[in-house]
Protein backbone atom coordinates (compact mmCIF):
# COMPACT_ATOMS: atom_id res chain seq x y z
CA UNK A 1 0.00 0.00 0.00
CA UNK A 2 3.56 2.38 0.43
CA UNK A 3 2.14 3.45 -3.48
CA UNK A 4 -0.82 4.52 -2.62
CA UNK A 5 -2.14 8.12 -0.79
CA UNK A 6 -3.11 7.79 2.61
CA UNK A 7 -6.10 8.22 1.93
CA UNK A 8 -6.82 4.56 0.08
CA UNK A 9 -4.37 3.44 2.89
CA UNK A 10 -6.73 3.78 5.57
CA UNK A 11 -9.72 1.75 3.56
CA UNK A 12 -7.45 -1.27 3.03
CA UNK A 13 -3.84 -1.27 4.79
CA UNK A 14 -2.80 -3.88 7.23
CA UNK A 15 -5.79 -6.01 6.13
CA UNK A 16 -5.43 -10.11 7.41
CA UNK A 17 -8.23 -11.93 5.51
CA UNK A 18 -9.10 -15.24 7.30
CA UNK A 19 -10.85 -18.35 5.40
CA UNK A 20 -13.97 -17.37 4.91
CA UNK A 21 -12.54 -14.26 2.60
CA UNK A 22 -14.83 -11.55 4.29
CA UNK A 23 -14.97 -8.37 3.21
CA UNK A 24 -15.43 -6.14 6.60
CA UNK A 25 -12.16 -7.10 8.46
CA UNK A 26 -13.09 -9.53 11.05
CA UNK A 27 -13.25 -9.55 15.02
CA UNK A 28 -11.75 -11.67 16.55
CA UNK A 29 -12.93 -11.55 20.57
CA UNK A 30 -10.50 -13.91 21.84
CA UNK A 31 -7.93 -14.32 25.06
CA UNK A 32 -6.26 -16.44 23.68
CA UNK A 33 -5.01 -19.06 21.04
CA UNK A 34 -5.16 -22.79 20.57
CA UNK A 35 -1.88 -24.75 18.87
CA UNK A 36 -2.05 -27.94 16.88
CA UNK A 37 0.51 -29.93 19.63
CA UNK A 38 2.89 -28.80 22.20
CA UNK A 39 5.82 -28.51 20.31
CA UNK A 40 3.80 -25.57 18.60
CA UNK A 41 3.12 -24.13 21.89
CA UNK A 42 6.66 -24.35 22.82
CA UNK A 43 7.67 -22.61 19.38
CA UNK A 44 5.69 -19.83 19.45
CA UNK A 45 6.25 -18.92 23.08
CA UNK A 46 10.47 -19.28 21.86
CA UNK A 47 9.48 -16.50 19.00
CA UNK A 48 6.16 -15.73 17.65
CA UNK A 49 6.28 -15.22 14.07
CA UNK A 50 4.62 -12.09 12.53
CA UNK A 51 0.94 -13.64 12.25
CA UNK A 52 1.51 -16.05 15.05
CA UNK A 53 -0.19 -14.92 18.55
CA UNK A 54 -0.41 -16.31 22.08
CA UNK A 55 -2.67 -14.14 24.36
CA UNK A 56 -4.44 -11.13 23.52
CA UNK A 57 -2.62 -9.01 26.47
CA UNK A 58 0.41 -9.40 23.88
CA UNK A 59 -1.62 -9.35 20.77
CA UNK A 60 -4.38 -10.21 18.42
CA UNK A 61 -5.06 -9.99 14.83
CA UNK A 62 -7.64 -7.33 14.93
CA UNK A 63 -5.33 -4.96 16.80
CA UNK A 64 -2.57 -5.67 14.84
CA UNK A 65 -4.18 -4.68 11.62
CA UNK A 66 -5.18 -1.70 13.24
CA UNK A 67 -1.84 -1.17 14.55
CA UNK A 68 -0.61 -1.70 11.14
CA UNK A 69 -3.01 0.90 9.62
CA UNK A 70 -2.47 3.63 12.08
CA UNK A 71 1.54 3.18 11.48
CA UNK A 72 0.15 4.14 7.72
CA UNK A 73 -0.97 6.93 8.60
CA UNK A 74 1.53 8.22 10.47
CA UNK A 75 4.40 7.24 8.61
CA UNK A 76 6.57 5.12 11.07
CA UNK A 77 7.42 1.49 10.89
CA UNK A 78 5.11 0.31 13.64
CA UNK A 79 2.80 1.27 16.40
CA UNK A 80 1.54 -0.73 19.57
CA UNK A 81 -2.55 0.07 20.10
CA UNK A 82 -3.10 1.35 24.27
CA UNK A 83 -6.41 0.96 26.29
CA UNK A 84 -6.60 4.92 26.32
CA UNK A 85 -4.21 7.65 25.68
CA UNK A 86 -3.22 8.14 29.03
CA UNK A 87 -1.99 4.45 28.67
CA UNK A 88 -0.38 5.24 25.64
CA UNK A 89 1.41 8.45 26.84
CA UNK A 90 2.24 6.59 30.52
CA UNK A 91 3.68 3.11 28.37
CA UNK A 92 5.84 5.25 26.30
CA UNK A 93 7.11 7.11 29.02
CA UNK A 94 7.97 4.19 31.26
CA UNK A 95 9.12 1.98 29.27
CA UNK A 96 11.90 4.48 28.32
CA UNK A 97 12.97 5.67 31.92
CA UNK A 98 14.29 4.74 35.11
CA UNK A 99 15.52 6.24 38.52
CA UNK A 100 18.64 8.63 37.91
CA UNK A 101 17.11 9.52 34.01
CA UNK A 102 16.21 13.10 32.98
CA UNK A 103 13.54 13.96 30.97
CA UNK A 104 12.62 17.42 29.86
CA UNK A 105 9.12 18.44 28.87
CA UNK A 106 7.40 21.30 27.93
CA UNK A 107 4.95 23.05 30.94
CA UNK A 108 1.48 22.97 28.65
CA UNK A 109 0.55 19.51 28.83
CA UNK A 110 -2.88 17.74 29.78
CA UNK A 111 -3.37 17.48 33.47
CA UNK A 112 -3.19 13.99 33.92
CA UNK A 113 0.63 14.03 31.36
CA UNK A 114 1.52 16.52 34.21
CA UNK A 115 0.80 14.05 37.00
CA UNK A 116 2.43 11.08 34.97
CA UNK A 117 5.70 13.36 35.05
CA UNK A 118 5.57 14.62 38.29
CA UNK A 119 4.04 12.26 40.33
CA UNK A 120 4.61 9.01 38.72
CA UNK A 121 8.01 9.45 37.02
CA UNK A 122 9.25 11.57 39.95
CA UNK A 123 7.76 8.99 42.56
CA UNK A 124 10.36 6.40 41.01
CA UNK A 125 13.37 9.05 40.68
CA UNK A 126 13.23 10.28 37.27
CA UNK A 127 14.17 13.98 37.23
CA UNK A 128 12.07 16.40 35.77
CA UNK A 129 12.41 19.85 33.67
CA UNK A 130 9.70 21.92 32.47
CA UNK A 131 10.07 24.50 30.58
CA UNK A 132 7.98 26.95 28.41
CA UNK A 133 7.85 24.86 25.15
CA UNK A 134 7.75 27.79 22.83
CA UNK A 135 11.05 29.14 24.07
CA UNK A 136 13.80 27.39 21.79
CA UNK A 137 16.03 28.83 24.05
CA UNK A 138 14.75 27.12 26.89
CA UNK A 139 15.11 23.63 25.50
CA UNK A 140 18.64 24.36 24.52
CA UNK A 141 19.17 25.15 27.99
CA UNK A 142 17.59 22.40 30.13
CA UNK A 143 18.26 19.71 27.82
CA UNK A 144 21.71 18.29 29.23
CA UNK A 145 24.55 15.69 28.22
CA UNK A 146 22.54 12.83 30.21
CA UNK A 147 18.89 13.40 29.23
CA UNK A 148 17.13 10.48 28.27
CA UNK A 149 13.94 11.81 26.95
CA UNK A 150 12.40 14.94 25.83
CA UNK A 151 8.13 15.04 25.84
CA UNK A 152 5.74 17.69 24.66
CA UNK A 153 2.44 18.34 23.09
CA UNK A 154 2.99 19.35 19.06
CA UNK A 155 0.12 21.62 19.38
CA UNK A 156 -0.79 22.29 23.59
CA UNK A 157 -4.14 21.20 25.24
CA UNK A 158 -6.28 23.66 25.59
CA UNK A 159 -3.93 27.08 25.03
CA UNK A 160 -2.77 25.81 21.33
CA UNK A 161 1.09 26.87 21.64
CA UNK A 162 3.24 25.62 19.14
CA UNK A 163 6.52 23.62 19.85
CA UNK A 164 9.41 24.00 17.20
CA UNK A 165 9.83 20.56 16.54
CA UNK A 166 13.01 20.48 14.53
CA UNK A 167 14.19 22.37 16.64
CA UNK A 168 13.24 20.48 19.83
CA UNK A 169 14.09 17.18 18.05
CA UNK A 170 17.75 18.49 16.70
CA UNK A 171 18.94 19.92 20.44
CA UNK A 172 17.64 16.35 22.17
CA UNK A 173 19.15 14.47 19.83
CA UNK A 174 22.47 15.88 19.72
CA UNK A 175 22.70 14.64 23.20
CA UNK A 176 21.17 10.88 22.55
CA UNK A 177 17.96 11.84 23.92
CA UNK A 178 14.80 10.23 22.57
CA UNK A 179 12.04 12.12 21.74
CA UNK A 180 8.11 11.50 22.02
CA UNK A 181 5.21 13.65 20.90
CA UNK A 182 1.65 14.11 22.16
CA UNK A 183 -0.11 14.58 18.22
CA UNK A 184 -3.49 14.65 19.86
CA UNK A 185 -4.02 18.38 18.78
CA UNK A 186 -2.48 18.10 15.58
CA UNK A 187 -4.53 15.32 14.44
CA UNK A 188 -2.96 11.83 12.52
CA UNK A 189 -4.53 13.51 9.06
CA UNK A 190 -2.31 16.69 9.48
CA UNK A 191 1.16 15.24 11.60
CA UNK A 192 4.61 16.39 11.20
CA UNK A 193 5.98 14.32 13.82
CA UNK A 194 7.64 11.11 12.27
CA UNK A 195 8.98 13.64 9.27
CA UNK A 196 10.76 16.15 11.84
CA UNK A 197 12.20 12.97 13.85
CA UNK A 198 9.93 12.18 16.45
CA UNK A 199 11.39 9.28 17.53
CA UNK A 200 7.72 8.21 19.51
CA UNK A 201 4.51 9.57 18.67
CA UNK A 202 1.55 9.15 21.01
CA UNK A 203 -2.47 9.50 20.61
CA UNK A 204 -5.27 9.36 22.23
CA UNK A 205 -7.06 7.43 19.34
CA UNK A 206 -10.27 8.10 21.95
CA UNK A 207 -10.37 11.81 19.70
CA UNK A 208 -10.23 11.75 16.01
CA UNK A 209 -9.54 8.40 15.19
CA UNK A 210 -12.77 6.93 16.89
CA UNK A 211 -14.21 10.53 16.53
CA UNK A 212 -17.34 9.05 17.31
CA UNK A 213 -18.00 9.16 21.18
CA UNK A 214 -17.59 5.31 20.88
CA UNK A 215 -14.55 4.28 22.51
CA UNK A 216 -11.59 4.87 24.34
CA UNK A 217 -8.05 3.63 23.00
CA UNK A 218 -4.47 5.08 22.60
CA UNK A 219 -1.36 4.33 19.89
CA UNK A 220 2.77 4.57 20.47
CA UNK A 221 4.49 4.87 16.88
CA UNK A 222 7.20 4.41 16.25
CA UNK A 223 10.52 2.53 15.15
CA UNK A 224 9.95 -1.36 15.22
CA UNK A 225 13.26 -1.39 17.03
CA UNK A 226 11.18 0.47 19.98
CA UNK A 227 7.99 -0.54 19.44
CA UNK A 228 8.66 -4.41 19.65
CA UNK A 229 11.38 -3.80 21.97
CA UNK A 230 11.00 -1.47 25.42
CA UNK A 231 7.45 -0.62 24.15
CA UNK A 232 5.37 -4.08 23.92
CA UNK A 233 7.59 -5.58 27.10
CA UNK A 234 6.54 -2.98 29.12
CA UNK A 235 2.86 -2.71 27.67
CA UNK A 236 2.11 -6.56 27.44
CA UNK A 237 3.54 -7.00 30.93
CA UNK A 238 1.39 -4.34 32.75
CA UNK A 239 -2.52 -5.09 30.66
CA UNK A 240 -2.34 -1.49 28.32
CA UNK A 241 -3.16 -3.15 25.34
CA UNK A 242 -6.42 -2.40 23.40
CA UNK A 243 -9.21 -4.79 23.40
CA UNK A 244 -9.97 -6.26 20.05
CA UNK A 245 -13.61 -4.94 19.89
CA UNK A 246 -12.31 -0.94 20.71
CA UNK A 247 -9.47 -1.77 17.99
CA UNK A 248 -11.96 -3.13 15.40
CA UNK A 249 -13.85 -0.10 16.02
CA UNK A 250 -10.98 2.13 15.68
CA UNK A 251 -10.09 0.14 12.57
CA UNK A 252 -13.38 0.68 10.99
CA UNK A 253 -13.01 4.82 11.59
CA UNK A 254 -9.95 5.02 9.65
CA UNK A 255 -12.04 4.56 6.94
CA UNK A 256 -13.29 7.99 6.96
CA UNK A 257 -10.75 9.78 9.48
CA UNK A 258 -8.80 11.87 6.25
CA UNK A 259 -12.55 12.73 5.51
CA UNK A 260 -13.95 13.63 8.58
CA UNK A 261 -10.99 15.60 10.08
CA UNK A 262 -10.42 17.58 6.83
CA UNK A 263 -13.97 18.70 7.05
CA UNK A 264 -14.14 19.61 11.05
CA UNK A 265 -11.11 21.46 10.07
CA UNK A 266 -12.55 23.28 7.07
CA UNK A 267 -15.04 24.15 9.81
CA UNK A 268 -12.99 25.17 12.41
CA UNK A 269 -11.31 27.60 10.51
CA UNK A 270 -14.80 29.69 9.55
CA UNK A 271 -15.63 29.50 12.95
CA UNK A 272 -12.27 31.49 14.24
CA UNK A 273 -13.00 33.56 11.09
CA UNK A 274 -16.28 34.21 12.38
CA UNK A 275 -15.34 34.63 15.94
CA UNK A 276 -12.17 36.64 15.68
CA UNK A 277 -12.28 40.64 16.86
CA UNK A 278 -15.90 40.04 18.14
CA UNK A 279 -16.32 42.61 21.43
CA UNK A 280 -16.96 39.98 23.80
CA UNK A 281 -13.68 38.14 23.25
CA UNK A 282 -10.88 38.93 24.70
CA UNK A 283 -9.20 36.56 21.68
CA UNK A 284 -9.40 33.50 19.91
CA UNK A 285 -6.68 31.16 19.24
CA UNK A 286 -6.14 28.67 16.73
CA UNK A 287 -2.38 28.35 15.37
CA UNK A 288 -2.99 28.24 11.77
CA UNK A 289 -5.08 31.29 11.90
CA UNK A 290 -2.73 34.57 11.11
CA UNK A 291 -4.22 36.30 14.11
CA UNK A 292 -2.05 33.66 16.26
CA UNK A 293 1.04 34.55 17.81
CA UNK A 294 2.98 31.46 16.42
CA UNK A 295 1.05 31.43 12.68
CA UNK A 296 4.41 31.67 10.89
CA UNK A 297 5.83 28.38 12.72
CA UNK A 298 2.05 26.49 12.50
CA UNK A 299 1.96 27.45 8.98
CA UNK A 300 5.61 26.14 8.46
CA UNK A 301 4.65 22.62 9.86
CA UNK A 302 1.22 21.80 9.18
CA UNK A 303 -1.29 23.33 6.42
CA UNK A 304 -3.89 22.99 9.00
CA UNK A 305 -3.96 23.07 12.76
CA UNK A 306 -6.75 20.27 13.32
CA UNK A 307 -10.60 20.55 14.74
CA UNK A 308 -10.18 23.03 17.68
CA UNK A 309 -9.67 26.53 18.88
CA UNK A 310 -9.78 28.54 21.85
CA UNK A 311 -10.65 31.65 22.82
CA UNK A 312 -11.53 34.15 26.40
CA UNK A 313 -14.91 35.38 27.19
CA UNK A 314 -14.72 38.81 28.61
CA UNK A 315 -16.09 39.05 32.00
CA UNK A 316 -14.76 35.98 33.67
CA UNK A 317 -16.28 32.44 34.82
CA UNK A 318 -19.55 33.78 35.55
CA UNK A 319 -19.80 35.16 31.66
CA UNK A 320 -18.62 31.81 30.38
CA UNK A 321 -20.92 30.11 32.25
CA UNK A 322 -23.71 32.38 30.78
CA UNK A 323 -22.37 31.83 27.16
CA UNK A 324 -22.16 27.99 27.45
CA UNK A 325 -25.73 27.19 29.17
CA UNK A 326 -26.84 28.93 26.18
CA UNK A 327 -25.00 27.11 23.36
CA UNK A 328 -27.88 25.18 21.85
CA UNK A 329 -25.80 22.81 19.27
CA UNK A 330 -22.79 22.51 20.67
CA UNK A 331 -22.54 20.26 24.00
CA UNK A 332 -21.01 20.72 27.07
CA UNK A 333 -18.62 18.44 27.41
CA UNK A 334 -14.41 17.35 28.26
CA UNK A 335 -13.84 15.74 24.98
CA UNK A 336 -12.74 16.55 21.97
CA UNK A 337 -12.04 15.62 18.01
CA UNK A 338 -15.47 14.49 17.98
CA UNK A 339 -18.35 14.46 15.25
CA UNK A 340 -20.32 16.35 17.39
CA UNK A 341 -19.20 19.85 18.29
CA UNK A 342 -18.12 20.49 22.07
CA UNK A 343 -17.34 23.32 24.32
CA UNK A 344 -15.38 22.63 27.58
CA UNK A 345 -14.47 25.12 30.18
CA UNK A 346 -11.13 23.93 31.38
CA UNK A 347 -10.46 25.93 34.26
CA UNK A 348 -13.38 23.66 35.86
CA UNK A 349 -13.04 20.50 34.18
CA UNK A 350 -9.84 18.88 32.48
CA UNK A 351 -7.74 21.15 34.27
CA UNK A 352 -9.70 21.63 37.64
CA UNK A 353 -6.89 19.88 39.61
CA UNK A 354 -3.96 22.39 38.85
CA UNK A 355 -2.81 25.06 41.36
CA UNK A 356 -4.00 28.86 40.65
CA UNK A 357 -0.67 29.37 40.21
CA UNK A 358 -0.14 26.86 37.53
CA UNK A 359 -3.03 27.90 35.42
CA UNK A 360 -2.30 31.12 35.80
CA UNK A 361 1.43 30.68 34.20
CA UNK A 362 -0.32 27.85 31.55
CA UNK A 363 -2.51 30.96 30.23
CA UNK A 364 -5.87 29.34 31.33
CA UNK A 365 -8.58 31.03 32.54
CA UNK A 366 -11.83 31.42 33.80
CA UNK A 367 -13.05 32.69 30.70
CA UNK A 368 -11.21 30.31 28.55
CA UNK A 369 -13.22 28.04 26.51
CA UNK A 370 -12.21 25.51 24.41
CA UNK A 371 -13.96 24.54 21.15
CA UNK A 372 -14.23 21.14 19.61
CA UNK A 373 -15.75 21.82 15.98
CA UNK A 374 -17.39 18.67 14.84
CA UNK A 375 -19.41 17.79 11.17
CA UNK A 376 -22.12 20.03 11.84
CA UNK A 377 -22.45 22.63 9.08
CA UNK A 378 -20.41 25.43 9.99
CA UNK A 379 -23.00 28.27 9.79
CA UNK A 380 -25.17 26.72 11.99
CA UNK A 381 -22.29 26.54 14.42
CA UNK A 382 -21.94 29.95 13.56
CA UNK A 383 -24.99 31.04 14.25
CA UNK A 384 -25.48 28.78 17.71
CA UNK A 385 -22.18 30.88 19.14
CA UNK A 386 -23.06 34.11 18.06
CA UNK A 387 -27.04 33.67 19.57
CA UNK A 388 -24.81 32.45 22.80
CA UNK A 389 -22.71 35.81 22.88
CA UNK A 390 -25.47 37.48 22.40
CA UNK A 391 -26.48 36.57 25.77
CA UNK A 392 -23.82 37.96 27.44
Amino acid sequence: MTNYSKRTQMVHGGVRRSQYGELSEAMFMTQAFVYPNAEAAEARFVGAGEDEFIYARYGNPTNRMFEDRIAMLEGTEDAFACTSGMAAVNGALMALTKAGDHVVSSRALFGSCLYVLEEVLGRFGVEITLVDGTDNAAWEAAIRPDTRLVFFESISNPTLEVVDMAHVVKCAHAVGALVVADNAMITPVYSYAAKLGADLVVYSTTKHVDGQGRMLGGAICGSRELIRGPIETYMKHTGGAINPFAAWTHLKALETIDLRVRAQSESAIKVVEALSGHEKLSFVNYPTHPSHRQYDLAISQAPSAGTVLAFEVKGGKEACFTFLNALEIFIISNNFADAKSIATHPATTTHQRLPQEQKDELGISDGLVRLSVGLEDPSDLIADLMQALDRL
